[in-house]
């Protein structure tokens, strides 16, 4: 079987790697427009800041190691142009020579990725702008602030990788202001949740200019619409990603609402010998069945091996997505698993939430944290809808049991007889979960 696959960071080279497994005799191509393969994007604000003293460290393996050791023929700085389902092949270019060729395929995979949302600003000039997508993006950061040594810095978005590169940009000393147009940081989670992130941004010197947004820029000075004056060196906007399409499209492939490419449980576009995964693929939600698209590196790493086995011939369905995130803010850590109070109530859903406010391990043991944790649930059914956590230690385990339960259709008043691992070091004689369990009922 010969296998193209388009895309080579998580989602491709993970799943080349899997196919190579599956079906040892497959003829697989990756292609691939960056000049490094299967890094983890995830670390990249963590460089910045230091706490990962050298990006290299982020890439995991090499094309020269996917060509020797996996027999995988890697093509890195290369495009794949346009894909002819009547004749199954693709065009692909040398993306430094501009040489054009043509492949044929059996099956084709398709893990395009997204691009960075890049906001336009009225007199931006020579101030930099940044965004962090690629390593390309985060070694022209670095070197910026190698060379430049700026003192302050702008963060346009208050999202998952803006308040973590807020955290990091403070940890280099820089005076950092966050520009958000929503009330809040993390609008994706409860308001309760985000206050406590506020306040631990806030109380780290972050300055936050909610509800504003940039009119205009006049050398390194920010107008904002609210009136205020931010001098900065930089900005860095991290205003979402953009799920890269176009090569689908072009295809005759269908486009869902969530604007990604339509797959089935299988991870299939309309084209059967067409495979979608990553950041592109639109799925479907583990709560409400409706379509969903998670840019998170599990679910790429889960469809890669969805379509593995599909290729092989052992077929298993994937999951709808609950998308359980986490994410660390100084000394905080914030997660959350399934659906919102907000998410819940635009979706029309009736539920209640019951919440506890505790310590994450033994009060007496001397390394003892809190824990504020949310679960919301229906009332009828008693089903567990999503869940949110924040604390100083601890949220991790309890995030993660909490997505075990709803994958398991465990009901919120079942959490209290989960029999958890006690010591004190690690919890209470009733673990948080089971507090949330008892007060439920």
């Amino acid at each position: 079987m010969k296998i193209i696959i388009v895309g080579a960071i998580a989602g491709g080279s993970t799943v080349a790697s899997q196919i190579r497994r599956a079906l040892p005799e497959s003829q697989i191509t990756l292609v691939g427009r960056e000049p490094d393969i299967g890094y983890g994007t995830c670390g990249m604000p963590y460089v910045i800041g230091g706490l990962i003293s050298d990006s290299e460290k982020l890439v995991g393996t090499t094309p020269e190691d996917f060509i020797e050791e996996r027999n995988i023929n890697t093509l890195v700085q290369h495009e794949v142009l346009s894909i002819d389902r009547s004749n199954k092949t693709v065009v692909i270019q040398n993306m430094e020579t501009e040489e054009r060729f043509t492949e044929s395929y059996d099956k084709l995979i398709l893990s395009p990725g997204g691009f960075s949302r890049v906001p336009e600003f009225k007199g931006l000039g020579d101030l930099p702008l940044f965004t962090l997508k690629t390593l390309s993006d985060l070694e022209t950061i670095l070197e910026y602030i190698e060379k430049e040594k700026p003192t302050s810095c702008a963060i346009v978005g208050g999202g998952f990788i803006g308040i973590e590169l807020a955290e990091n940009f403070i940890h280099l000393g820089l005076k950092t202001a966050l520009i958000e147009r929503n009330d809040r940081v993390m609008k994706i989670m409860d308001v309760e949740i985000t206050d406590i992130l506020n306040k631990e941004m806030e109380d780290n010197g972050v300055e936050f200019y909610f509800e504003d947004a940039i009119e205009r820029i006049e050398g390194k000075k920010l107008i904002m619409k609210n009136g205020v004056n931010v001098e900065v060196d930089f900005i860095a906007a991290s205003v979402g990603i953009i799920p890269d399409t176009k090569l689908a499209s072009d295809a005759g492939l269908t486009i869902g609402s969530t604007k990604g490419i339509v797959v089935n449980r299988y991870m299939q576009t309309d084209d059967p010998d067409i495979y979608t995964i990553g950041d592109a693929a639109e799925c479907t939600d583990w709560v409400t069945g409706k379509p969903k698209r998670v840019q998170l590196a599990w679910h790429a790493h889960r469809a890669a091996y969805i379509v593995s086995r599909h290729l092989a011939g052992k077929p298993i369905e994937i999951n709808g997505f609950l998308g359980t995130t986490i994410t660390k803010l100084f000394s905080l850590t914030a997660a959350m698993t399934g659906h919102s109070a907000k998410s819940l109530t635009e979706e029309g859903i009736s539920f209640k939430t019951v919440t506890h406010d505790g310590r994450s391990n033994a009060g007496y043991y001397p390394d003892h944290g809190t824990l504020h944790l949310r679960v919301h649930y229906d009332s009828e059914t008693r089903r567990i809808l999503g869940a949110q956590g924040v604390g100083d230690k601890g949220v991790n385990k309890r995030i993660d049991i909490l997505a075990t339960a709803m994958m398991g259709n465990i009901t919120v008043d079942d959490l209290s007889a989960l029999e958890l691992a006690y010591s004190p070091p690690y919890s209470s004689p009733k673990d948080p979960i089971n507090m949330l369990g008892y007060k439920a009922k």
